[in-house]
């Protein structure tokens, strides 16, 4: 059991290629992590506890956020990491493609970003990431993208609303907007490999805080973007 003084971290889509990345950055820096997605394996590390299940469905942030209290008892950190990329000409888009982008995207965004505010304000503060993507601003005619740009887009919107709405409540509220990135997800598919470039992750510190977070070495012709809110 940790002490209650340790800070910890919840990080959705947390089994592999960034999320497993993010955890491993969060365990360094001392935070005990709350990990999820759906085919996440239970964890050897003691102050990593795993926890299965879709984020798309409200009911696995409930146990998500509950597990981290009981285990834990606090939440420091939202990664709302979790995400996926269907690369099809807007007019290919199926009814069940639509429904799971917005229900990964959109829905495992909300329903866990609320609980996890909820515990914040009770002790003070807190920090939530929001991963989105760099296509939001820069369209790529080669990648066809609405879908994406439209959840992730929301996404973008959101964490600048709640940054307004909490940055005098001690609840810092960022997004992170990579472009496409070289883990087990985009080498699944030729689609998800043909943009103009393969970004490379580079894990740092904040220089504003003790939390890691993404930046990514991205050439001058495709900037990835970082919107950082102005709460303390």
């Amino acid at each position: 059991m940790s002490s209650q003084t340790q800070k910890v971290a919840i990080v959705t889509g947390a089994s592999q290629g960034i999320g497993a990345g993010v955890v491993a950055a969060y365990r360094k820096l001392g935070y005990a992590v709350v990990a999820t997605s759906r085919t996440i394996a239970p964890a050897d590390d003691a102050d990593v506890l795993t926890v299965q299940g879709d984020i798309a469905d409200p009911a696995t942030a409930e146990r998500v956020v509950a597990a981290a209290i009981e285990r834990f008892g606090r939440v420091d950190t939202l990664v709302n990491n979790a995400g996926v990329f269907v690369a099809k000409p807007f007019t290919d888009y199926t009814a069940d493609d639509y429904a799971t982008v917005v229900g990964i995207n959109l829905t495992g965004f909300f329903r866990i970003t609320q609980l996890a505010i909820g515990h914040m304000l009770t002790q003070g503060g807190g920090h939530i990431v929001n991963v989105t993507t760099s296509l939001v601003d820069n369209a790529d005619a080669r990648v066809p993208s609405a879908l994406a740009s439209l959840t992730k887009g929301g996404l973008q919107s959101g964490t600048k609303s709640l940054a307004i709405e909490y940055a005098g409540r001690g609840i810092r509220v960022n997004a992170v907007s990579p472009g496409t990135i070289k883990t087990p997800c985009t080498r699944r598919s030729p689609a998800r490999t043909s943009p103009t470039c393969i970004r490379s992750a580079v894990w740092a510190r904040s220089t504003t805080s003790s939390t890691p977070w993404c930046s990514w070495r991205t050439p001058p012709s495709s900037p990835a973007r970082s919107c950082m809110s102005t709460a303390a």
